[in-house]
């Protein structure tokens, strides 16, 4: 007769938190230096022709990382400009390359969490994944976490770090 396997990670009452899904997977990248002149400058009559002559409906109701590649100062309304066309086409702009918007957005959602969910629970953040996360991402949960969780842990449910205990906890 074989004894049921009984899942203790499932009857502990463990939350766990992979950071991995704040992220948001359409990101399109849009590269100033396209719109440069040869020497990398901006001349603004040639910047405007190149901002017009540009199909911006590929970019429509997207998410669009603005940036520029090429070592050149650029004037701040050539930014402001940027995102005037990309406005008309619904398009949603962050300054900054793929992975530092993908990382702006994931923050924006990490501090949109409903903190009651996690009141008084033991909560796990997950250590591993295919994305690599940033630093800062742990940061923000961890400062959301911390004044409501019982418990908080890093790593997986196998093999974890304690962060945090709440004082008299019987935990």
């Amino acid at each position: 007769m074989s004894k049921e396997i009984i899942n203790r990670v499932e009857k502990s009452g463990l939350i766990n938190i992979d950071l991995s899904s704040f992220f948001t997977k359409e990101v399109v990248e849009l590269d100033i230096c396209c719109f440069l002149t040869e020497n990398n400058i901006v001349v603004e009559k040639e910047f405007r022709k190149s901002l017009s002559n540009f199909n911006w409906k590929k970019l429509s109701n997207k998410t669009v990382a603005v940036f520029c590649s090429a070592d050149t100062i650029l004037p701040k309304w050539a930014y402001m400009l940027i995102v005037s066309y990309l406005n008309k086409v619904g398009a949603n702009a962050y300054f900054g390359e793929k992975k530092i918007v993908t990382n702006q957005l994931a923050i924006e959602k990490i501090k949109t969490m409903d903190m009651k969910n996690y009141n008084q629970k033991i909560v796990l953040v997950k250590g591993c994944s295919d994305v690599d996360i940033s630093s800062d991402l742990y940061v923000e949960i961890t400062k959301l976490l911390l004044p409501v969780v019982k418990k908080l842990m890093f790593g997986e449910a196998c093999s974890s770090v304690p962060i945090y205990m709440k004082k008299n906890s019987a935990y």
